[in-house]
């Protein structure tokens, strides 16, 4: 099984080159994240024409996500998370699907820092964390997949110093990434890759031509998961196409295995 997040920048801007990547890559499910779209103008006909089912979160012109899956529509489980119910950002949507659950996750960027966006940030990350606990306490085989907005590790970007200051880059957004693992959660490209310069997304085009990339975008699996995952690539082609978003999406496949959600 194939398993992918993509952050589209705008689905309906980017239509064609999210079907594009369907096509080509052919994932069973798809995560997408900054839709950008309210969902009565999500493009569920065209994805359904190119064979997948979709559920959505959507929000006019900022967030928003999605999840989408091959000859069937996932069984939605959450809309939202849980713990501030005056958050009204569409940032994060739970399903079930192919005996998986899955959660597309969208974390806020949280810039300027500091001020009241990056507070925002952290006080979801902590939210984040309180409802991922229950997932892994569950035993259920989880994937939390997405656009964390966090480097972990200076590995992970091609020069941090040029962006110290940014929100992705400070100690207490890495802390709570590192809280988040020591739930349990398996990094999986790093899990894989462990001494491998990886990116998932480059600012602009001139970015992307010299690979000064940073790695954002992530498919967390629960220890449930931890002998079935095969592979974890990024599509880093897609990011230098006609018109792309600023993110390649990123994907792992997992063989088949029991204790599947029912």
């Amino acid at each position: 099984m194939k398993l992918a997040s993509f952050n589209v920048n705008g689905v309906n801007g980017r239509l064609p080159q999210l079907l594009e990547w369907l096509d080509e890559s052919a994932p069973d499910i798809a995560c997408l994240q900054e839709i950008k779209t309210a969902d009565a103008r999500f493009p569920a006909k065209a994805i359904e024409a190119a064979g997948y089912g979709a559920i959505w979160h959507g929000q006019p012109s900022h967030h928003g996500v999605a999840i989408l899956a091959r000859g069937q529509v996932p069984r939605e489980v959450q809309r939202g998370l849980p713990g501030d119910d005056a958050d009204r950002e569409a940032r994060y949507l739970e399903a079930d699907v192919m005996g998986l659950r899955v959660a597309s996750v969208y974390l806020p960027n949280g810039n300027p820092q500091p001020g009241p966006r990056f507070d925002y940030k952290l006080a979801w990350f902590e939210r984040l964390i309180e409802h991922a606990r229950g997932l892994v306490d569950s035993g259920l085989p989880v994937v939390l997949a997405g656009d964390f907005n966090v480097v972990p590790t200076d590995f992970d970007i091609y020069n941090p110093w040029p962006w110290r200051l940014d929100a992705v880059l400070q100690p207490q957004t890495r802390a709570a990434y590192q809280r988040l693992l020591a739930q349990g959660w398996i990094d999986a490209s790093r899990k894989l890759h462990p001494d491998e310069r990886i990116y998932t997304f480059w600012v602009n085009a001139a970015a992307f031509a010299r690979n000064a990339g940073f790695r954002m975008d992530f498919l967390l699996l629960s220890p449930a998961l931890a002998g079935r995952l095969e592979a974890a690539e990024v599509d880093s082609a897609h990011r230098g196409r006609d018109k792309p978003s600023d993110h390649a999406p990123v994907w792992v496949r997992l063989a088949p295995g029991a204790g599947a959600v029912t």
